[in-house]
C-alpha cells in the first residue's frame, strides 16, 4: 500500500481550506499517472449543493428591479451564486428568505432545511433601503461540476428564475513529482498533492472520496473479463489446402506500379499463379528487383496470409 501523509493544512477564511499531501512511494512514471487521475476526479466527480433557481415575489424576469432594494435582480443572483451549502440530499429542496425590515440581508437570513447548513452565513445578498417586505424562495439541488442554467436537467418550477450552479466543492488542485530515495537500485518517486476546497468538503474527505471513486472504477477493469472478439475470415480468402488457392486477382494486393506491371507482363493474373513462384524466380523477371520482391511478399502475407513457394 502507498503511504499518505498530510504535510500542511491551513484555513485562510471560512470558504477556503488547503492541505498538502505526500503520497508514495511510486515506481518511476507511476506518480504522474496517479496525480492526473486524482486531479480529474477531485475537480469533476465530487458532488456538492447549489441553488439552481430562485423565485422573487412580484418579479418575472432577471432584468427587473425590486422597489426598495439597492441591487437589481442580476446582482442578487450573482451574490446567491457565491453561497456555499453543505449537506446531502437526494431530491431538490426549497429554502425561503423573508425580510420585513430595512438593512443588509446576508445568507444567515435564509431559512434552510434541517439537513443543509451554510458554510459562509455572512455572504452578502442585498440591501433593503426601505422598510418593506422582501420574499424569496430557492430551489437547492445536488450535482457535479459547473452547470449552466440552460443545461440543468432538473425541472424548474413556474415563476422561478434559473441560474448557473456551482456544485464543485474542490476549488483547485496542484500536484508535483518528487524523487525519492532508491531502494535496491530501483528509482522511486513521491506525489505531492495540493487541494483547495470551499469548506463544504474538507480536503481530507475530498482525497478519500476521490481515491474510492478511482478504486471502484479500476475494480471494474479486470483482464479476466476481457471478451475476445471472434475473428472472421474473409469469404474471398481460402486457406491453402495442399497446393490450392482461390483465384483472387493480383489487383487485390494493391501493389505499386512497378511490381504490378512486372507480374502482369509475366502472365501472373491471380494469387494462384503468384504462389507457384519462388523468390528467386520472381527476381528473374524483367525490371523486378529486391524492393518489388519485399513489397509483394509483405502484401501477400499481410492481406491473405500466404507465402511464395
Amino acid at each position: 500500500m502507498f503511504q499518505v501523509q498530510c504535510l500542511r493544512s491551513t484555513n485562510k477564511k471560512s470558504a477556503e481550506f488547503y492541505s498538502k499531501y505526500s503520497i508514495g512511494p511510486f515506481l518511476k512514471g507511476q506518480s504522474i499517472t496517479v496525480g492526473n487521475a486524482l486531479r480529474r476526479v477531485l475537480l469533476s466527480n465530487l458532488t456538492g449543493l447549489a441553488i439552481i433557481s430562485v423565485r422573487i415575489a412580484n418579479i418575472e424576469h432577471e432584468f427587473s428591479t425590486i422597489p426598495g432594494v439597492k441591487e437589481d435582480v442580476v446582482d442578487i443572483l450573482l451574490n446567491l451564486k457565491q453561497l456555499i451549502l453543505k449537506g446531502h440530499i437526494t431530491e431538490p429542496v426549497l429554502a425561503r428568505l423573508v425580510v420585513k425590515k430595512s438593512g443588509i440581508i446576508t445568507a444567515e437570513n435564509i431559512l434552510l432545511p434541517h439537513n443543509i447548513t451554510l458554510v459562509n452565513p455572512d455572504q452578502y445578498i442585498a440591501c433593503l433601503t426601505e422598510h418593506r417586505l422582501l420574499e424569496m424562495e430557492f430551489l437547492i439541488a445536488q450535482g457535479q461540476n459547473y452547470v449552466t442554467n440552460n443545461a440543468l436537467s432538473y425541472k424548474i418550477p413556474k415563476d422561478f428564475l434559473s441560474m448557473d450552479a456551482i456544485f464543485m466543492p474542490v476549488l483547485k488542485v496542484n500536484f508535483f513529482i518528487e524523487t525519492a530515495n532508491k531502494r535496491s537500485g530501483i528509482s522511486l518517486e513521491s506525489l505531492l498533492l495540493e487541494i483547495w476546497t470551499n469548506g463544504s468538503l474538507m480536503p481530507d474527505d475530498a482525497l478519500k472520496l476521490s481515491s474510492a471513486i478511482l478504486e471502484n472504477t479500476f475494480k471494474c477493469l479486470k483482464a479476466s473479463d476481457i471478451k475476445k472478439m471472434s475473428v472472421k475470415t474473409d469469404p474471398n480468402v481460402k486457406k491453402k489446402n495442399g497446393n490450392t488457392v482461390l483465384k483472387i486477382l493480383i489487383e487485390d494486393l494493391e501493389l505499386s506500379k512497378r511490381p504490378y506491371n512486372c507480374l502482369k507482363e509475366a502472365g501472373i493474373e491471380t494469387l494462384a499463379d503468384l504462389v507457384k513462384y519462388s523468390s528467386e524466380e520472381l527476381l528473374v523477371l524483367k525490371n523486378f528487383g529486391q524492393q518489388s520482391l519485399i513489397e509483394v511478399c509483405s502484401r501477400l502475407e499481410k492481406k491473405f496470409n500466404l507465402k511464395l513457394q
